[in-house]
């Protein structure tokens, strides 16, 4: 049996192979980002959002975004349309439920998404998924502040309430399918220091889900893979701004030879 990091290693080749084109609809903020990481991870960005297109363009995906960090009504439709014809044809959708916490807007509108549509993962902090899963959390604007609960409680509850795979990023990453639990320790500190890193790491967990059918193996490898190129570009790195950079650098590098032993990825239950 492979090792999780050997799988790691793996699914990052099937990905670069296979370039499948995923589907962003998602932050206004970081759009350019979320595009960029997307090439870097081996996939091929789209970025559509109007609801008299957003069906036929999922249609020729192999992954779906949906990322409420500029969240108005009319995306929340075009979300719906574009889920709707995923889950039609069996693809995947990835909900990054960015401030879910903060205001009743976003609140409501991703349990709207979580309840109407079949979502394969949800990538968020804990307080962000806690929210969901019907913990009490703090959340101020997009960061987490306090939750009464430990991030793999949170990730089971998520997983088992709608039936998903929950990844919680953080100092170590917790997924969870409900049974199975996945630890990944990658990543760095200065990854916090630049504005979309996270809705970065819901659009490479995308990548990995267009071509990996488990999820849990889809969102620990893609978390695991964002998180060591995180360590590379650290290293490399003068400040925030340079680290921008050496992260797309990093990502784009890796090799199966430097993910083998570098992928921190521990995976427990049945």
């Amino acid at each position: 049996m492979p090792t999780p990091a050997t799988t790691v290693a793996e699914l990052m080749s099937r990905l670069r192979a296979r370039k499948p084109l995923v589907h962003h609809i998602t932050n206004m903020v970081v759009m350019n980002e979320t595009a960029n990481i997307t090439l870097c991870a081996g996939a091929l960005p789209v970025m559509a959002h109007a609801p008299e297109e957003v069906e036929e363009m999922v249609g020729a995906a192999g992954a779906l975004v949906l990322n409420i960090g500029t969240l108005t009504k009319e995306q929340v439709e075009s979300m719906l349309l574009a889920g709707s014809a995923a889950n039609a044809k069996g693809i995947p959708i990835v909900l990054d439920p960015v401030g879910a916490g903060a205001t009743r807007l976003r609140t409501e509108s991703a349990l709207r998404l979580l309840n109407d549509l079949k979502i394969a993962i949800v990538r968020g902090n804990i307080a962000e998924v806690a929210v969901l899963a019907g913990y009490e959390a703090k959340i101020s604007g997009v960061e987490s502040i306090g939750v009464a609960a430990d991030a793999e409680n949170v990730a089971k509850r998520m997983a088992e309430k709608f039936g998903c795979v929950a990844a919680i990023t953080g100092k170590v990453d917790v997924v969870s399918d409900g049974k199975r639990v996945a630890k990944i320790a990658n990543g760095h500190a200065m990854m916090g220091t630049v504005t979309g890193t996270g809705c970065m790491a819901t659009a490479v967990t995308a990548c990995y889900a267009a071509v990996e059918p488990d999820w849990l193996v889809a969102a620990s490898s893609a978390l695991a893979v964002y998180g060591l190129a995180g360590e590379v570009a650290a290293s490399k790195a003068k400040g925030p701004g340079s680290f921008h950079v050496e992260l797309y650098d990093a990502l784009a590098g890796l090799t199966e030879e430097a993910v083998r032993p570098g992928a921190r990825v521990e995976v427990s239950g049945s």
